[in-house]
C-alpha cells in the first residue's frame, strides 16, 4: 500500500519558486532574437528546469525556443560557453544578485 501512495506523490507538479520571474523571461525570449543575451538565459533556463517536476508550460516553450532558433541543447549550450568565455553576458543587468535557485 506504501507503493501507491509515493506513486500519487511522485506525479504531482510542483510550482518552482521562481516560475513567475522565469515566465517574464521566457515570454521575452519567445519574442526575440537569439542574441547572446537570450541564448545565455534560454541555456540557463534548460538547466534550471531540467527534471522539475512541474512548469510543463515553462519546459515546453523552452522547447519550443530552441525549435524556432534551430538548436539542440546541445548546440545551445556549445554556443553559450562561447559566449561566456568572450563576454560578460549579464554586466550591467543586476549582476550583484545572486539567483541560485
Amino acid at each position: 500500500m506504501a507503493a501507491g501512495g509515493n506513486s500519487s506523490t511522485q506525479g504531482k507538479d510542483q510550482q518552482h519558486p521562481q516560475w513567475s520571474n522565469d515566465r517574464q523571461v521566457l515570454n521575452s525570449i519567445l519574442e526575440g532574437q537569439p542574441t547572446d543575451y537570450n541564448l545565455a538565459e534560454l541555456a540557463r533556463l534548460r538547466i534550471r528546469y531540467r527534471g522539475f517536476p512541474g512548469a510543463r508550460d515553462i519546459l515546453a516553450d523552452l522547447d519550443k525556443a530552441l525549435s524556432r532558433w534551430q538548436l539542440t541543447e546541445a548546440d545551445l549550450f556549445a554556443k553559450t560557453r562561447q559566449i561566456h568565455q568572450v563576454a560578460q553576458v549579464y554586466k550591467g543587468r543586476g549582476s550583484q544578485r545572486d539567483d541560485w535557485s
